[in-house]
Order: structure tokens, then sequence, then C-alpha cells
């Protein structure tokens, strides 16, 4: 194999519009591993069974439909790939596998937190085009910190108000980090300096449709989830 194409990115070159939808993700290992995984779901209840296929469902759009390859385009197609990760997928996996104690939910919301910032820094992005290996370890890494996260934050053991602040910091701060994004005066990634144009957009505002992406779906998913915690807490006041 030359040079070239280990330089590829892992999800290929960025797609023209014409072409997009021949452009199915059909890594046998990413199939394989799905496929694998949804015989788990024979050994859960039937509910939780539901989750855990919703969850996998999420992730085959993520890494197999032709998304992945806009992700090699657009800047905003890369930002609709991680909410699915991290607010999709993420909680989904987490009912699927519910926590069944309280534990300490600093640890998962400062580190899935601290994941989801490296992984936007310009430097560490630009990695994930240059190496397959950075790739799976963003991927891997804010899948895993953030089934840890809503693991905590959900545990039906939790403390309610623990649990309703824990999701709204992290509303915070990937609010912050979309209002960043939204807000900059210039493009931040390289890898997505040209690609957009193929769709109508220049960078900036490919950059801009990520932030607002990140900042108002997210918002209304985190904030059902922190209703929820509310309506517990209430319960447990009136109790």
């Amino acid at each position: 194999m030359s040079d070239a194409l280990l330089t590829l990115p892992y999800c290929g070159v960025a797609p023209l519009p014409a072409d997009l939808w021949s452009r199915w993700n059909l890594d046998p290992i990413v199939i394989g591993v799905l496929l694998a995984a949804s015989l788990y779901a024979t050994r859960l209840p039937s509910r939780r069974a539901g989750y855990w296929l919703a969850a996998l469902g999420v992730l085959f759009i993520a890494f197999v439909s032709p998304l992945c390859a806009l992700t090699s385009a657009l800047f905003s197609a890369r930002s609709v790939h991680h909410l699915l990760t991290a607010t999709f997928a993420a909680p989904l996996l987490a009912m699927a596998i519910p926590q069944r104690s309280a534990g300490n939910i600093l640890a998962p919301l400062l580190l899935s937190s601290l994941v989801l910032w490296l992984w936007h820094w310009p430097p560490v992005y630009a990695a994930t085009f240059e190496s397959h290996g950075f790739y799976w370890a963003l991927q891997l890494s804010l899948l895993g910190t953030f089934v840890w996260f809503w693991r905590e934050a959900l545990a039906p053991a939790a403390e309610p108000a623990a649990s309703l602040l824990a999701i709204g910091a992290s509303a915070g701060q990937m609010g912050l980090l979309a209002a960043l994004l939204t807000l900059a005066p210039r493009p931040l990634y390289e890898a997505h300096a040209l690609a957009p144009l193929n769709y109508g957009l220049d960078a900036l505002r490919d950059q801009q449709i990520a932030g607002l992406f990140m900042w108002a779906p997210a918002f209304f998913i985190y904030a059902a989830f922190a209703i929820a915690a509310g309506r517990r807490l209430n319960l447990g006041a009136g109790a």
C-alpha cells in the first residue's frame, strides 16, 4: 500500500454531492462488531434490549451510512456525528446497561468534557485525518467517556440533584464549545478548508453550522434528561 493511501481519512476522501449516497462504509470489522453486538440484545429484558438495538442503529448511521464519508467533507457533518455518539448512542447504551449503584458523577463529567474539548483542538482534530489510529481513539474515547457519564447521571440510585447538576454542567460545557465554534472569526480546521465549497458553503459557514448543531439539538436532548431528573427530585421532595 502506498504512503498516500495510508494517510487517507478513515471514511475516505471528501465525496462530491453527486457521489454521496454511494459512499457507504463497508468496513467488515465495523459491520462485524455491530452485528456481533446486536446478539447481546437477546440477553437483555425487552425494554433494555430496545435501547441497546436503538444505540447500535445510531452507530450504524454514524459509521456505516454515507454520513461517515460526509464527515470528511463537512465539519458540520462531523459535529452531527459527534452528537450522535455522545448524546444519542451513549445515553441509549447507558439505559441498556444501567448503573445499579450511585457513583461519583464528577469524574465522568470532567473526563467526558475533557475528551470532547481535546478532540476539537485543531492539531488533534487534524491528526484524525492522518491516522486511522487517531480516528478510532477519538471515536472510542468519546463514546466510552459519555457512556460512563450517562450511566452515572441516569443511574436509578443516583441522587437526583447531583444528576440534574451534572447534566446541566455537561450541557453548559458543550454549549460553550458550540459558541466558540459558531462565533469564531475564522475557520479553525484546515481539513475542511475546500471541500465545503462543493456543498455551497465556505469553511467558516460550515463551522458556524457545526456550532449551531452542537448548540441547539444538544440543548433539547440534555433538557429532556434534566426534566426527568427534576421530576425525580420533585417526587423525592414530596415523599
